[in-house]
């Protein structure tokens, strides 16, 4: 049986600085191509926006330590650049759609993902912003955003911004690294609820995490984190966390990355990580909060993953491991698709 899936979490539009064309055409560069994701079943994904650090931004490794890594936040950005750089990409997206032929759809309601379900003709992407830098504070843009089609936003990335702070990249280590939400953080929450746009956990720190958690009236959603009881990354949630998710009824996306590594215990940057290992954090999950709380994150194009999945291609791997280790093809079709369906049913207004 091949499963259609929604993924949580990817940075595709970054490969698409040169144009739109060779997503369609199909490349052997990077992990998510339209040919390639309707090969494995990706019916829909987040496909975020993200601004990068204009200078040099080193990976992980480069600051070990005897224990594992302590890498320094980057320094919040210039809105003026951050706006300019998220617009342009932004841009990429709706790209994707209008040279798509009908093959590629911006998803702004549920009835678009259920298309993109049902029609194996087509792919619908959730536009999602990972790092609110390229929002004022009088979150004018946001409303326009929304309008465009903006439908998930991370408050932060792992940097502070006028909104928040997120986690630097460290291992080993909690996730409660600095302060939490600012007054602006709150009030793009509280934005975020009116609108029905889904505010994406990830990258935020533990103080922000709980600030969120007070003020949303919806499901807790961390769109690409693991059990930091099993890998205990910054980046990843605790048991505390889990289980705040699963009482509003939110939904984690469990993740692919190896660099920097949220899925085996060692922390290091391991490519021969198994497809076992990342099981692990989805019944890790599934066996605390319950099997309506768990999905998939991959953040294929904005990292590593093991060399066994390779790319979008692997993506039916896990789901054949899940099956060999008791799953039935119902409880993998909600991992697959069927969470993400309803818990967005919960959030979008439309």
């Amino acid at each position: 049986m091949k499963h259609k899936f929604i993924d949580g979490h990817n940075d595709t539009l970054m490969k698409c600085e040169k144009g739109v064309g060779s997503f369609f055409k199909g490349t052997n560069e990077g992990h998510i191509d339209w040919p390639r994701g309707k090969k494995a079943g990706f019916a829909a994904g987040f496909f975020a926006v993200f601004c990068p650090n204009p200078d040099s931004d080193p990976l992980p490794v480069a600051y070990s330590t005897k224990k594992g890594y302590e890498k320094p936040l980057p320094r919040p950005l210039d809105f003026s650049y951050a706006y300019r750089y998220t617009n342009k990409v932004m841009a990429r997206f709706f790209q994707l759609e209008k040279e798509s032929d009908g093959r590629f759809l911006v998803a702004k309601t549920i009835k678009d993902l259920e298309r993109s379900i049902q029609d194996d003709d087509v792919m619908a992407g959730i536009l999602h912003m990972e790092g609110a830098e390229g929002i004022d504070e009088n979150l004018d843009a946001l409303s326009v955003y929304y309008e465009a089609g903006l439908r998930s936003l991370g408050p932060v990335w792992s940097r502070a911004n006028t909104f928040g702070e997120g986690v630097p990249y460290r291992f080993p280590s909690s996730p409660d690294t600095g302060p939490g939400l600012t007054e602006n953080g709150k009030r793009l929450v509280k934005e975020c609820n009116k609108l029905g746009i889904m505010i994406d956990l990830s990258h935020l720190n533990e103080k922000g995490f709980w600030d969120v958690a007070e003020i949303s009236d919806h499901p807790l959603v961390a769109t690409h984190s693991n059990a930091h009881a099993i890998c205990p990354v910054t980046r990843n949630l605790t048991d505390k966390q889990i289980d705040a998710i699963g009482a509003s009824n939110g939904l984690i996306g469990v993740t692919y990355s190896i660099n920097p590594n949220m899925v085996t215990s060692d922390g290091k940057n391991n490519e021969a990580a198994k497809i076992t290992d990342i099981t692990e954090h989805i019944h890790y999950i599934v066996d605390r909060i319950g099997i309506d709380h768990v999905a998939l994150g991959s953040d294929f194009d904005g990292t590593r993953v093991p060399t066994m999945l390779k790319d979008v291609t692997g993506v039916p791997k896990l789901f054949h491991q899940l099956k060999k280790e008791g799953w039935s093809d119902e409880d993998i079709e909600k991992l697959a698709c069927k969470n993400w369906l309803r818990v967005l049913s919960e959030i979008w207004k439309d």
